[in-house]
């Protein structure tokens, strides 16, 4: 009997070894299929195209335009007018056009002010602001903007892209977690069902009482209980890895059954968050946040820019050199024609109003700015706090299921020598259970912890 118990015991202490690594689906590798396929990070790339189309469209104020205006009236055969009015206009950075013009119009009730000479009037001339819009205007105001909205797109991207990837971690992490209690349970359970064969084959040898049985196929029991709840879970967590697993074209990707997750993750994580990396060159200075709100800030105060210029007078003025198309190289000083263009409002309320609006969101920015600086800082500092705590407890827990499996083999060897019962080796070997699922606990928290100072660092690629 004594050898018996003898080899229940090398078997059990076999089932605890086994996790052997077999087609692992590394960490590695599935953040990998996520950057490459999955739908929101190619949104998050949108971003970027947003910002140049709108850059595009900004510059579009400054594009060449060219205008035709053409009426005619006929009444009882008589042709009342013809007018023809064409231009091309050039707009410019500091609130300079360039235009040139032709305007051909003849009829019988022309109205005198549209007299040109008979082969038509051609102008070459230019139009200023003087006051409003000479240094800034919509347009130079959305061209700038335009050109801080590509930093913008780039900092939203980053931000998007890296909050994909850390749900994509967290679904990853927690699959892990419960592939290892399944295996755990797995384990214990054969280890269960192998110890109550052995008792059952003691009790009718009359070396055990039968209340042992009972004692052992609680056990059992309770340990199929546990796995059948963990094969739940673990494949509720399947499904959830897979809403992140995609191939080119947007097709939906299942995980294979036989993929395992990788089993030496605790030694790799920080390599592939490359986040020691980001604890050595921690720097906030290029942080997609900070960027994103120092970002808003400049627009917001290329925007107080703007608001400021309304305060000056609107002075417009306007010159052209106007000849027939047949002596436009003989230039006369005496053609042309001229215009000024001036509004001011007496008291400026709204405009002074809206400056005073413009600067209040600047100065709002710009305190969020200091807010988000400070809490990314602290949050930085206790992330690196907690992973250099988890690391301590993961060394101590190891231990704790060192001598907590020291402890069972020992109470399961004084029961080989009928001096222990199985009640005692069912509390030792919960107790190991116990610990060892909270080994995979803290594990699992240290990967967490780990996705979470990448998350606040925002550096996706």
């Amino acid at each position: 009997m004594k050898l018996l118990l003898s080899i229940f015991l090398l078997l059990g202490f076999n089932l605890f070894g086994q996790n052997k690594a077999s087609n692992e689906f590394t960490f590695n590798e599935y953040l990998g299929y996520v950057k490459k396929y999955h739908p929101l990070v190619k949104l998050a790339d949108l971003n970027i195209s947003e910002a140049q189309a709108s850059l595009m469209m900004a510059r579009g104020g400054f594009d060449p335009k060219i205008e035709i205006d053409y009426e005619q009236k006929r009444f009882k055969d008589s042709e009342y007018y013809s007018i023809l009015n064409s231009s091309f206009k050039i707009p410019t950075w500091y609130g300079i056009e360039l235009k040139a013009g032709f305007d051909n119009n003849d009829g019988v009730y022309l109205n005198p002010e549209n007299t040109v000479p008979n082969q038509g009037l051609t102008s070459v001339g230019i139009a200023v602001s003087v006051g409003q819009g000479l240094f800034i205007n919509q347009r130079m105001a959305d061209v700038r903007k335009g050109k801080i909205q590509l930093k913008l797109g780039q900092a939203e991207r980053n931000l998007e892209a890296t909050t994909v990837l850390y749900n994509a971690s967290l679904a990853y992490f927690n699959w892990k977690k419960n592939y290892d209690e399944v295996k755990l349970y797995e384990n214990y359970a054969t280890y269960a069902a192998t110890r109550f064969k052995v008792i059952k084959i003691s009790i009718e040898q009359g070396d055990k009482p039968a209340i042992d049985s009972i004692e052992a196929g609680i056990i059992v029991r309770n340990r199929a209980l546990s796995l059948e709840d963990s094969k739940l879970k673990l494949a509720k967590a399947t499904l959830e890895l897979s809403n992140f697993l995609w191939l080119d074209n947007n097709i939906p990707l299942e995980l294979q059954d036989d993929l395992i997750p990788e089993n030496k993750l605790e030694s790799t994580i920080s390599e592939t968050l490359r986040t020691n990396d980001l604890l050595q060159n921690a720097s906030l200075e290029n942080h997609p946040k900070i960027n994103a709100w120092q970002t808003k800030i400049d627009m917001l105060t290329i925007e107080q820019k703007l608001k400021s210029n309304l305060l000056l007078p609107k002075i417009d003025l306007g010159y052209s050199y106007l000849s027939e198309p047949s002596y436009f190289e003989k230039y006369r000083f005496e053609d042309y024609k001229v215009g000024v263009n001036f509004s001011f409002p007496l008291f400026l309320r709204k405009e002074r109003g809206s400056l005073k609006l413009a600067k209040y969101k600047v100065q709002d920015a710009e305190y969020s700015l200091k807010v988000v600086r400070l809490q990314l800082k602290n949050k930085l500092k206790a992330q690196q706090t907690e992973i250099n705590s988890l690391i301590k407890q993961i060394n101590i827990i190891e231990n704790l299921v060192n001598d907590y499996q020291t402890m069972l083999r020992s109470e399961e060897r004084l029961f080989s020598f009928g001096e222990s019962s199985i009640f005692l080796i069912n509390a030792r070997e919960n107790n190991l259970v116990s610990s060892q699922l909270s080994k995979i606990n803290v594990a699992n928290r240290f990967f967490i912890s780990n996705a979470e100072l990448f998350k606040i660092m925002a550096n996706p690629d």
